[in-house]
């Protein structure tokens, strides 16, 4: 009977035994296994976070000098090869200069958008000192035909949908490009062939909030003004406005909405290239703006404000703002002559 109890003890004893090397076994990683994955610890990325002092930004006479980044901001519905030769020649340091494109989500914006990438990749591939510091290109739906012939694209009728349109692409282009260093937003129309190579040194030479350069083109040899949307407000035009509906809108360039402004294409007297007037109105051929001012509000109006609409609301909404708007009557680009 003892002999049996002891017997029995002894299994007990060899049962619990087993049981607990089998726990160890199974809860207990191996000495020899090699590949055990070891849970990983999320690493926090401290340089995710980027600060910006933007009291540090400036927009300067100096612009070279203090190293000001430059946004060049051009809407493109057809591309010209001449635009992009003189876009080139400009002077301004490359590396500080990022540009910035939309186009329309058609047929002819996709060949548009084959023809710029073209342009831009044979730029951004060469040698590194010649590169621009960014390029971005949006694409979108903006409504704007490149089909149309200059006679059509400006009759008055089409105008107002026209420009709220323009106004609405270039809003678009102006918050999906405008970056947190960026000093000064050149805005270059496409159709801009022929510029002063440091148009962008001259320009931000004046140190002004908003600067507008004279258009014409060249035509048989002559000189011919073309932008008429740069002018000094007259009461005539005032007194036109307070007569107006809320959504109507005054225009220039049109016989039958005559409005007696100073237009700056028409003081063009070959003088001093820096001779500067103040203007209640612009437009966007070549116009250098500091970024601060779109950033503190002033964009593209997409609706009548003060019965002005896209760069002429802008120059508007900017001075309301308390910025001044100026032109360069002598200091002239030249746009493609259609």
């Amino acid at each position: 009977m003892r002999a049996y109890n002891k017997s029995r003890i002894v299994g007990q004893l060899l049962f619990v035994a087993l049981g607990i090397a089998f726990i160890y076994y199974l809860f207990t990683p191996s000495l020899h296994q090699t590949n055990v994955v070891k849970p990983q610890i999320p690493k926090v990325d401290t340089e995710s976070i980027v600060v910006y002092d933007m009291n540090e930004i400036s927009a300067s006479a100096d612009a070279v000098r203090k190293k000001e980044e430059v946004l060049i901001l051009t809407p493109i519905a057809r591309f010209y090869p001449e635009y992009w030769k003189n876009l080139l020649k400009l002077t301004y340091p490359r590396n500080l200069i990022t540009l910035g494109f939309i186009i329309p989500s058609t047929k002819d914006g996709t060949k548009v958008h084959r023809e710029l990438r073209a342009a831009v990749q044979a730029v951004q591939k060469g040698p590194k000192h010649q590169r621009f510091a960014d390029v971005k290109i949006m694409i979108q739906d903006t409504g704007l035909s490149s089909g149309q012939s200059e006679k059509q694209r400006h009759s008055l009728e089409v105008q107002k949908e026209r420009r709220s349109k323009i106004a609405a692409s270039r809003n678009t282009l102006l918050f999906s490009t405008l970056g947190p260093k960026t000093s000064w937003v050149l805005w270059l129309d496409s159709d801009i062939v022929e510029t002063p190579q440091r148009l962008i040194e001259d320009m931000t030479s004046f140190d002004k909030d908003v600067l507008v350069a004279n258009c014409y083109k060249r035509h048989n040899g002559n000189l011919i003004p073309y932008d008429f949307n740069s002018w000094v407000d007259s009461d005539h035009a005032r007194n036109l406005a307070k007569g107006m509906g809320k959504d109507d809108i005054l225009l220039e360039g049109y016989a039958e909405l005559a409005t007696y402004r100073l237009l700056m294409a028409h003081t063009y007297d070959n003088g001093d290239p820096r001779t500067l007037m103040e203007l209640n109105g612009v437009g966007t051929t070549a116009l250098m703006v500091k970024a601060n001012v779109h950033r503190d509000g002033a964009v593209f109006p997409t609706f009548p404000f003060y019965h002005l609409i896209e760069s002429e609301g802008f120059a508007k909404m900017a001075s309301r703002l308390g910025y001044k708007v100026y032109g360069l009557p002598n200091y002239l680009v030249f746009h493609y002559d259609e």
